[in-house]
């Protein structure tokens, strides 16, 4: 008896849930259908009675990309223009001219031309200003120039560039271009591999167990992943270079959402190529996605000993799904975590200030999670190296120094003025130096670090408001102090600055691959992960062994 009246009133909870589910997946429906007809109502009055001729697809791809910027920077639409681009991030093949490139100020850049591609063999430096393409006037050109070098395998392009003033022309032959995952790898000592990862492309896994494999052919007992500056890409592939460390069925990484489907948990699932050999992965403020992957769950598993800085803090999982027309949307679909249960997001997309800048995670509030032996690892900020190292992360003044092209612009000077240099590796003497200060004071450089920002826009709006002159004149004086304090913030981080001039010096005479050869037996935090390995009992006691 007791168990028929438990089924007569469990049945109708159970149908009161179905229910409310269904009511509320009407309900979602319903807005959902209500707002796309009050958009699509707008979007044609708009278009068919505005004062001017309108473009509707322009209008539109802006209202999207524009709608999607409430939500996260990594939920983003692709026009059929952007799809393209976006599958060669995946698959690292293109063709194309094989260099970086850069739109700054209107301004179209060579940032880095890759060996023996394209724009190599056509003769373009770093520092290029390309003004036109065809019968194209990039400075009447104001869409996305870059996908005027693109064509079909062997199709000629010229351009016409500008270089230290003076206006060149050249031809492009176009060509496939490889975007390796690994660049460079190689042996630092007798016993010591050097691995770098410079993306998570579908050729991620394959290119550094190739990697891994020679080196351990060729005697090497260690090894070093670097990671630095890797900004990630598919997820598959942070698990597939995992597993070239550990076992088949281990857990890598889990992710959460509140639609079902998107719960997944992601295992090892091919045979190792070694468990045992003694691993470090350097990290630093760029490395994010499928690099923290990769990091966190083998410092989790406590299967490497992690050296940099604090990585990015990207916890995200994006997933394209393709929409009409070719066009495609990619989405923020979960958040991934940790064999520990760490997710490592840093930035709360879901609160966000005043200025509408998200709100990152306070180091108060990290939560603390064991590693498989028992050290204590924190969430909420990026992955924390075991080995912080102070070099790794770059100062403000630094940063901004790279990002407005201080030092680049400098190099490119430089490279001009020092024709000869060849294989040499100079000395940034003092001289250079003060050089170097002089050309960014010639050049008028703005630094615009975010107090000087701040500062800008407080003066700005002093003006605007016609506030109090006294006042005014005040808020001049502290930014021109701050500007004053640039002078001893430069001669405070010389040796770091020093260094990154000295990086992009060397990569303008023998391109990336020297760089990486320099970096092996002179980048001081190669140098710490070496000492590291080739003391046991330190890196054991980190690992807990």
């Amino acid at each position: 008896m007791y168990a028929f009246l438990k089924k007569r009133y469990i049945i109708p909870v159970v149908a009161g849930g179905l229910l409310y589910v269904g009511a509320s997946f009407r309900n979602d429906f319903f807005e959902i259908a209500k707002q796309i007809e009050i958009f699509t109502t707008m979007f044609k009055t708009v278009n068919m009675n505005y004062v001017d001729e309108t473009n509707p697809g322009e209008l539109m791809d802006k209202a999207i990309k524009n709608m999607l910027m409430e939500l996260d920077p990594y939920t983003v639409y692709f026009n059929e223009q952007d799809v393209v681009k976006f599958k060669i991030n995946n698959t690292g093949e293109y063709t194309g001219i094989g260099a970086m490139i850069t739109r700054k100020e209107g301004k179209l850049i060579i940032k880095e031309p890759y060996k023996n591609y394209p724009a190599d063999k056509a003769g373009l430096k770093a520092g290029d200003e390309i003004v036109q393409i065809g019968d194209v006037n990039l400075s009447d050109f104001k869409d996305d120039a870059s996908q005027l070098l693109k064509g079909s395998k062997n199709a000629k392009i010229d351009i016409k560039y500008l270089r230290q003033g003076k206006t060149n022309n050249t031809t492009l032959v176009l060509e496939e271009v490889d975007l390796k995952a690994v660049p460079f790898f190689s042996k630092i000592d007798d016993k010591t591999g050097y691995i770098v990862l410079s993306q998570f492309n579908a050729k991620a896994s394959q290119e550094t167990k190739q990697a891994l494999e020679k080196l351990k052919a060729e005697g090497a007992e260690k090894i070093i992943l670097d990671l630095r500056g890797n900004p990630g890409g598919l997820l598959g592939e942070a698990v597939n270079i995992c597993n070239l460390f550990v076992p088949s069925g281990e857990t890598i990484v889990t992710t959460k959402s509140h639609i079902e489907k998107h719960n997944n948990t992601y295992r090892t699932s091919r045979a190792p190529v070694d468990t045992e050999i003694p691993l470090v992965i350097l990290v630093d403020g760029r490395s994010a996605s499928a690099s923290e992957i990769v990091a966190g769950a083998l410092q989790d598993l406590d299967r490497a000993v992690v050296v940099g800085a604090r990585s990015f803090g990207k916890g995200l999982v994006q997933r394209p799904i393709d929409l009409t027309y070719g066009t495609q949307v990619k989405v923020t679909i979960s958040r991934y975590y940790t064999p520990s249960g760490r997710c490592i997001q840093a930035l709360d997309y879901a609160h966000k200030d005043k200025d509408g800048k998200a709100i990152r995670t306070d180091e108060k509030n990290y939560n603390a999670f064991k590693t498989r032996k028992g050290r204590t690892v924190y969430d909420g900020g990026g992955i924390q190296p075991d080995v912080e190292l102070s070099e790794t992360k770059l100062s403000a003044i630094t940063e901004a120094l790279v990002k407005n092209d201080g030092i680049f612009n400098y190099v490119t000077r430089y490279y001009y003025k020092n024709p000869s240099l060849g294989d040499k590796i100079p000395t940034i003497t003092d001289a250079d130096y003060a050089d170097f200060k002089k050309f960014l004071k010639d050049q008028k450089f703005a630094f615009d670090t975010e107090t000087e920002q701040a500062m800008k826009k407080t003066l700005e709006a002093a003006k605007k408001e016609k506030i109090d002159e006294d006042i005014k004149n005040e808020v001049q004086q502290l930014l021109t102090a701050l500007q004053k304090s640039d002078e001893t913030q430069l001669n405070k981080h010389q040796a770091e600055i020093k260094e990154l001039i000295l990086d992009e010096i060397i990569k303008r005479y023998q391109y990336k691959e020297g760089l990486y050869q320099y970096y092996t037996k002179n980048n001081s935090e190669i140098k710490k992960a070496t000492a590291l390995l080739n003391n046991p009992a330190e890196y054991n006691k980190i690992l807990l062994r």
